[in-house]
């Protein structure tokens, strides 16, 4: 798939995920299979850039290119001045967030909320354009709510604005991340646009993933939840597109290395302490389809060093490729979904 100058490797994306997609994960999927990996969404309010959430994010320390960048924000001339801030600190895509479901979001009138409003989606489009000579994308959802499905008509203002690539969550703002994503609107835009179009939403699996690009017609494939806790979805999804066929899931000792690899990087990123707290949402997901992971979860929740949580990481990950018993049995459904 190519995005403006960019021949990406694969046609996979990691999607941006708030509080997720920060740039160890990123660097985690693209070495694990993804073609292009998007960061968390910045403000465009640049006041806030020297806080330490930010600088986080606007740090791309050794990530391959290309780097893609997402920003959101309601005001065109705001957009514009931040899209050129990332570009001049090292973005080589901007993506523009109007697929964010989330209430903070959407209360300011950004994020999905701006699919209401398409004369100020295509001020928006053409003040970030025209502001950086790099590729600008668009992240969207199929429409406000169900009566309100305008993703086609926003696909088709992007691309005459210059919008090099889109990609389309399959739910509506009102659907929030519930109820299954439909892909009908995705191929509707597909057939309204020449640029490439990503298909996002409930991509969970080698065989949905595979049926998603048939029934749609798209050129990528955008992958958010589904990578959480398994990075390594996206190198599966590559080896059955290539020979047909499933890979082996790994062992647990693999999952155990990359997860320690994974908390290193959290740590030499946020520092010690407040890195210990970040990696504790990215443990229970690693944990959370192995046996024992909720007795696991409870005892390494209340780790307060790195040392701790790594050691007790090694001892779960090395029970359990021992055929040892690592804990009172698999976790609840209750457990998995609060993790």
């Amino acid at each position: 798939m190519q995005i403006g100058p960019f021949q990406l490797e694969n046609c996979l994306v990691a999607a941006p995920m708030a509080g997720v997609t920060d740039r160890p994960f990123r660097m985690l999927c693209r070495r694990l299979g993804a073609g292009l990996a998007v960061s968390e969404m910045v403000t465009t309010d640049t006041s806030l850039y020297a806080s330490r959430k930010t600088m986080h994010r606007l740090d791309h320390k050794g990530e391959p290119e290309p780097v893609s960048v997402q920003i959101v924000g309601t005001d065109p001339q705001q957009m514009a001045e931040a899209a050129r801030i990332n570009v001049a600190n090292g973005a080589q895509i901007i993506d523009i967030n109007m697929g964010c479901p989330a209430k903070k979001v959407c209360k300011v009138a950004a994020g999905s909320a701006l699919m209401r409003d398409e004369p100020l989606v295509a001020r928006i489009l053409d003040a970030v354009v025209n502001a950086v000579d790099v590729p600008v994308t668009l992240k969207m959802r199929s429409g406000w709510d169900s009566a309100n499905r305008n993703a086609p008509r926003i696909a088709r203002i992007a691309e005459q604005a210059g919008i090099r690539a889109l990609a389309v969550h399959g739910r509506t703002r009102a659907c929030g991340y519930h109820a299954e994503a439909e892909y009908d609107t995705v191929t509707a835009v597909k057939h309204a646009v020449s640029v490439p179009v990503i298909a996002n939403g409930d991509i969970d699996s080698p065989a949905k993933a595979a049926d998603v690009l048939a029934r749609t017609g798209a050129d990528g494939l955008m992958i958010g939840r589904a990578a959480q806790g398994r990075p390594w979805i996206f190198q599966d999804i590559t080896h059955f597109f290539a020979t047909g066929a499933l890979a082996p899931e790994p062992p647990a000792a693999w999952i155990r290395d990359t997860l320690l690899d994974h908390l290193d990087a959290l740590y030499s990123l946020y520092g010690s302490v407040h890195g210990v707290k970040v990696a504790r949402k990215h443990i229970a997901w690693y944990s959370r389809t192995q046996p024992g992971s909720a007795a696991f979860r409870e005892r390494i929740n209340a780790a307060t060093t790195t040392t701790q949580q790594r050691d007790q990481i090694r001892d779960y990950f090395d029970r359990i490729d021992d055929k040892k018993t690592p804990g009172p049995g698999p976790a609840s459904v209750k457990e998995e979904l609060a993790a």
